[in-house]
């Protein structure tokens, strides 16, 4: 069952594999690799995009991801 602290490493995880990537691109990673968690994830299933995006935000506080461009493209720090 995953966890908000699971998206969180993902998408460390989708921007060290991917590069600097658009917010759609590291969606479609995350959902590629981890699909099943997710379906598992009860109430999280249905609103894991919005919460990866807060989980980003957090990656940004801790100084490890900028968003460039306005935000539409994530590159870790």
């Amino acid at each position: 069952m995953a966890s908000r602290d699971d998206l969180k490493l993902w998408v460390y995880q989708a921007l060290t594999v991917l590069g600097p990537s658009t917010v759609p691109e590291v969606a479609r990673y995350i959902w590629e690799n981890h699909e099943s968690e997710l379906r598992a994830s009860g109430d999280l299933f249905f609103t894991w995009q919005y919460a990866m995006r807060w989980e980003a935000q957090k990656l940004q506080n801790e100084g490890k991801l900028q968003k460039k461009t306005k935000g539409r493209v994530w590159v870790l720090v």
